[in-house]
């Protein structure tokens, strides 16, 4: 059979094909009709065109190797090892534990785990040496892969204050980056941001810039930094973001001589997640894990369809980590290493949010870095009136969620099966700087619904 099936159809070009959408609308603007613009100030055209098309250097990710990670909070050390075990039983190829205590038995935990190939990540709610030291010690004894995930800045833009001060923080992470040889010690938590509302471009560039700012301040990185990402629901943009990110991050780290890669590890979005009509949870984080596979993530960690009201259960990790198993062994995600490429629409979308991605880079640098800008509350600032706008969209419904609002159930009640509080929490505290604040744009319907249920049922 001929490799040149459409040889004998002639060429149509992208200026034929604009002339018939004109003539297809009678007189309307092609402009004001067709083509819209994103939060972003992305403009997104009708179609995109082989004429057009700039060809772009190869994302150069594997899709055939990302991993699915199972999320695990280590309170009780025998019961972790077990679910961890579990889990990989049942399909996760990674695993990332948070522990919150110093006092953990690490040693005891990662011991713990029969597959000794598992990629391990290790989110610490504090920053201690001699806790990494042990951590690397059993990285080198067992031949372990693990990424500790130590991010102090992002702590301070989380919480307003670093775990020790500025200077101690960056010491240690300094005395970690000589001392541990056998891991990867650092990581930026860029979810904040998107969680709390930025948009896009903002997430990009602030992720940058905060690596930045350890690449000024870290004398030895010689492994992979690990990138958390937060994936919303605009399908194509998040998968070109994630496209976009890995673009500018070598093309940073190169000029620091950095010749590793970044590790990218994509969670579902919690800002678009809801109470009521929970189910359709599944289908949000459906489409967020094929667009952080796309993208090129490293590991997918998804999120329980139950995550807001629900604590931990069996049931909740099976129905997250069964979603990534479809997608893998039963849509094949995995057969393509860089499936985006070359895909005009994409392709396009990736160069607008990398461009813009690094004028805002650039002028964060020029008026005195990440920190600087942290400090100051402009980072913030410009979070919030992003925010704002998007909450706006939704309170109007041109942001919809289906189920809140937009064709909510009515009869629909959550107020008995909530486990876990979904809102803001407000917890007064002395603060360097005020915190970025993760927020889900349904809060203020469902606490208007859940006292309603209030009212009625005591």
């Amino acid at each position: 059979m001929s490799k040149h099936l459409f040889d004998g159809f002639e060429k149509v070009s992208s200026k034929q094909w604009k002339q018939q959408i004109q003539f297809e609308l009678k007189g309307a603007d092609y402009n004001e009709t067709l083509v819209w613009e994103s939060p972003e100030g992305i403009k997104v055209k009708p179609f995109y065109h082989n004429d057009e098309f700039i060809p772009a250097a190869p994302a150069g990710t594997k899709a055939a190797n990302f991993s699915i990670c199972q999320n695990i909070f280590v309170f009780d050390i025998d019961k972790s090892i077990a679910r961890a075990n579990d889990t990989l039983n049942r399909g996760a190829e990674s695993i990332r534990f948070t522990i919150d205590n110093d006092k953990t038995d690490v040693e005891k935990l990662l011991n713990g785990i029969t597959a000794k190939e598992t990629p391990v990540y290790i989110s610490l709610g504090f920053l201690s040496i001699d806790f990494v030291k042990r951590i690397d010690a059993v990285a080198k004894q067992k031949n372990l892969t693990i990424y500790v995930q130590l991010d102090p800045i992002g702590n301070l833009a989380k919480e307003g204050n670093w775990f020790h001060s500025m200077e101690k923080d960056l010491d240690i992470l300094n005395t970690v980056a000589i001392a541990c040889s056998n891991i990867s010690f650092l990581s930026i938590d860029g979810s904040l941001y998107q969680n709390a509302g930025a948009g896009i471009v903002q997430q990009t560039a602030y992720t940058l810039a905060q690596a930045n700012e350890y690449f000024n301040t870290i004398a030895t990185i010689n492994k992979p930094i690990v990138l958390q990402v937060a994936i919303g629901t605009n399908y194509f943009f998040e998968i070109a973001k994630l496209r976009a990110l890995r673009k500018l991050f070598r093309l940073i780290a190169n000029e620091y001589n950095h010749t590793e890669d970044c590790h990218i590890i994509a969670t579902p979005s919690k800002r678009n997640k809801t109470l009521y009509d929970y189910n359709v949870n599944m289908l949000r984080t459906t489409t967020e894990c094929m667009s952080a596979i796309l993208g090129g993530a490293d590991a997918v960690a998804n999120l329980p369809y139950d995550a807001l009201y629900h604590k931990d259960n069996e049931f909740g990790d099976r129905i997250a980590r069964n979603q990534l198993l479809v997608l893998k062994h039963e849509s094949y995600f995995d057969k393509v290493d860089n499936p985006a490429d070359g895909a005009y629409y994409i392709e396009e979308l990736t160069q607008q949010i990398a461009e813009k991605a690094l004028t805002l880079f650039k002028d964060i640098e020029a008026n005195g870095g990440f920190l600087h800008q942290l400090k100051e509350g402009t980072i913030q600032r410009k979070i919030q009136e992003s925010a704002a706008k998007e909450q706006e969209l939704f309170n109007n419904g041109k942001e919809v969620l289906l189920g809140t609002n937009k064709y909510p159930n009515k009869n629909d009640k959550m107020y008995h099966e909530l486990e876990l509080y979904p809102f803001v929490k407000t917890d007064p505290r002395k603060t360097l700087i005020t915190p970025i604040i993760e927020k889900r744009l349904a809060e203020q319907m469902e606490r208007e619904r859940l006292n309603e249920e209030e009212k009625t049922c005591c």
